[in-house]
């Protein structure tokens, strides 16, 4: 067999912008990745649709209802109260014999209202203040000893002063809630930051003479995604139970504004003779604290960067 010479078996491949460019692409996106990650999980697929089609449900059932919740707060009728669910009162009537169902489902919006406020304004502050507490070392003891002074001293304090001080209203309790509740995403914010600051690419940038800023929105803040989203998550049905406790103890919005909470504590007088005034607002809250929980978990698993290949 005739051999054959080297210039036969080997040739040079001319460098081409084009073939190269096509070679190092890589079509990855992270957000892409989180919602396919997220989409496997089937059962956290699911308490996602139950908890927003029980959002969209509270409008649609005010609009559905017989009566409106902005006329019935003004009437009354004695003789109609606590009459069973029927054909015409659908969740039945409080002690006062207004409708239950539009008071329910009105409730049940100012509660979810009041929860994602809070929970937003938890996640701005928390972050930026973590951030800011795990990057600035100069200011590392202030802030310590800042939360250990808020935190040492128990929520249901804060709260109680606040509703004598300043009184009864969604916007006070929405801020009040917000000023005492980022002290858990700071501080977890604040320890991932310590963790990953001195790491060789962030050293590089620094060097480079990247702004801090900079360093922290691109380098550090997608490893605080998944922890942010778990908090986010868990600050949601967490705020809904606190809201409950307090309007159970007379410390929540006012008459004027109800919640999930102000109609589980007037139940609270009812329930053993008229247990449906307890079992409808109950449900609601527990639905929305179980699907939330777990929707929040599982978003939490695949936003984290180390699950995607």
């Amino acid at each position: 067999m005739e051999k054959k010479n080297k210039e036969d078996l080997f040739r040079f491949v001319e460098y081409s912008p084009e073939a190269a460019e096509r070679v190092g692409y890589s079509d990855y996106s992270y957000w892409k990745s989180v919602f396919q990650n997220f989409l496997k999980k089937k059962s956290a697929v699911v308490m996602a649709f139950i908890f927003f089609g029980l959002v969209i449900f509270s409008f649609i059932a005010l609009a559905i209802g017989k009566y409106d919740y902005a006329t019935l707060v003004h009437q009354q009728d004695a003789a109609l109260a606590f009459t069973s669910p029927n054909s015409e009162f659908w969740f039945g009537t409080d002690n006062l014999g207004r409708d239950y169902w539009c008071q329910v489902w009105y409730a049940a919006q100012t509660s979810i209202k009041l929860a994602l406020i809070v929970a937003l304004g938890e996640c701005v502050v928390g972050v930026t203040i973590g951030c800011i507490w795990g990057y600035v070392r100069q200011l590392d003891r202030f802030l310590t000893e800042l939360y250990n002074i808020i935190n040492n001293v128990p929520m249901i304090i804060y709260m109680t002063l606040i509703a004598l001080l300043l009184g009864h209203s969604f916007f006070i309790m929405a801020v009040a809630l917000i000023a005492f509740g980022w002290l858990t995403m700071a501080r977890n914010v604040r320890n991932l930051v310590l963790m990953y600051r001195d790491r060789e690419y962030n050293l590089a940038s620094r060097c480079l003479g990247t702004p801090i800023w900079r360093v922290l929105v691109k380098n550090i803040l997608p490893y605080l995604i998944s922890i942010i989203i778990l908090r986010l998550a868990l600050s949601i049905p967490s705020t809904i139970a606190l809201e409950s406790t307090l309007s159970y103890l007379g410390l929540g919005l006012g008459i004027d504004e109800p919640s999930l909470g102000i109609l589980l504590r007037n139940a609270r007088n009812y329930f053993l003779d008229y247990p449906y005034l307890l079992v409808f607002p109950a449900v609601i809250v527990s639905l929305i604290t179980i699907t939330f929980y777990l929707v929040g978990n599982a978003f939490s698993d695949a936003a984290d960067p180390r699950n995607h290949v």
